[in-house]
């Protein structure tokens, strides 16, 4: 379970820290408009995002057991985010984050990352989709510019709010995400190697500000941005509380165990290697109870931040340190700069994280598996937009074990493609 930065200092040099410098950087400029943007559709004001990314995005990048891994607020935890602090309040969610970090660093003790292999792919895939599908609808508002005094959390009735105001829609919102979205994608196809992310979200807010659009930004919904870190303090605990917060720390902390597993998983492949399990979940939960000191969001480890810091030449933890670093930086000199982004924009840049984050090119392969997986898949799915993400994991991990076990039993009568 040792941490993978105490491997790697051995022998590390000058290239190699100018190599970490570089995709530190980089990496940051990516992280940067993500976590803003993630905590604004959390529910939570913008600069939580920006705590996560750097409380969480040093814990986990000192104490993880890979070499490439990028911590901070991911868009998977929108949904649960969202839905503690509307029923147990920002502070509810605080105190749910610090439990979770706390069974984390439990499960990491007994070795509990070994366990990700049980929990079935389709399960994974399903509730994947169907977070990808509540925040892309969360965002709508924002992206039509439409002048709804409350969203409703439930999807139908989310729906049916945003139809109802849909005689608000403001054409200069709209023109700004759609120009983000073009930016953002022809960025990423023309110059990959560009912080696409900050130069399309930052182009478009500038258009804002110079010709005076009426489109809401950060600055006019939330006011002005901290410039440093809050001084760390414990969340109010009462047993009481902590009884009822239960199942939504369970449900955080089986989330940033499997994405940053699966993160890991996904790092591995690009670079060859290998990390250990254990050690990263115990940074999960070390990661999670710092950011909950701080006043924080969740935290896990970051698909696509690992992946982009992979490809910027990232090559031990200390690339994730100068992200943190880097971002500490940014909001200590240019807090001010990003009150100017447009809140279409980040809508935009969400509602393509959404897109990205179902993996449409592995929709043909999902229909081509055998039917219970397609099922498992479709029913996890559909209870995560519906009625509840614990509802949906806990459902589809105890069925897609069930099948599982039903496969391996000699004496069942299953065959053909179920078998």
């Amino acid at each position: 379970m040792k941490p993978k930065i105490l491997t790697t200092m051995r022998g590390y040099s000058v290239p190699l820290f100018l190599a970490d410098l570089s995709a530190g950087i980089t990496v940051a400029m990516v992280a940067l408009p993500l976590s803003l943007a993630i905590a604004i559709a959390s529910g939570a004001g913008p600069e939580k995002g920006v705590i996560t990314a750097i409380v969480a995005g040093v814990l986990i990048s000192l104490f993880g057991g890979s070499r490439v891994q990028i911590g901070g607020p991911t868009g998977a935890f929108i949904v649960v985010v969202y839905g503690i602090i509307a029923t147990h309040g920002y502070d509810g969610l605080v105190l749910a984050t610090f439990m979770a970090g706390v069974i984390l660093l439990i499960a990491g003790y007994f070795r509990a990352g070994n366990l990700i292999a049980l929990v079935p792919e389709p399960v994974v895939h399903g509730f994947t989709i169907g977070i990808a599908i509540v925040i892309a609808t969360s965002q709508l508002k924002d992206l039509f510019g439409l002048d709804l005094a409350q969203v409703p959390a439930a999807f139908l009735d989310k729906l049916e709010a945003l139809w109802v105001g849909r005689d608000t829609f403001s054409a200069e919102a709209f023109g700004i995400g759609l120009a983000s979205m073009v930016l953002i994608v022809g960025l990423r196809r023309a110059a990959p190697k560009l912080p696409g992310l900050i130069v399309a979200v930052g182009a478009t807010s500038a258009l804002v500000a110079l010709a005076a659009l009426p489109v809401d930004t950060i600055h006019s919904r939330f006011g002005d941005l901290p410039r440093g870190l809050p001084m760390p303090s414990f969340p109010a605990v009462s047993l009481d509380r902590i009884v009822e917060l239960l199942p939504s720390a369970f449900v955080i902390a089986f989330l940033a165990g499997v994405e940053s597993l699966l993160s890991a998983v996904v790092a591995d492949r690009m670079t060859q290697g290998h990390h250990r399990p254990n050690a990263e979940v115990l940074a999960q939960g070390i990661a999670n109870i710092g950011s909950a000191l701080f006043g924080g969001l969740p935290a896990t480890g970051a698909i696509a931040r690992t992946a982009t810091n992979i490809r910027a030449g990232g090559k031990t933890p200390v690339a994730g340190i100068i992200h943190a670093l880097t971002i500490l930086l940014v909001m200590w000199l240019a807090a001010p700069l990003a009150g100017y982004l447009a809140m279409p924009a980040l809508a935009a840049l969400l509602i393509l994280t959404a897109w990205n984050m179902a993996e449409p090119q592995k929709w043909r392969g999902y229909l081509a598996a055998r039917p219970s997986d397609l099922f498992l898949l479709l029913m996890t799915m559909t209870l995560t937009v519906l009625v509840d993400l614990t509802v949906a994991i806990g459902a589809g991990v105890a069925l897609g074990l069930a099948l599982k076990l039903r496969r391996r039993d000699p004496g069942s009568n299953g065959s053909g493609p179920d078998r």
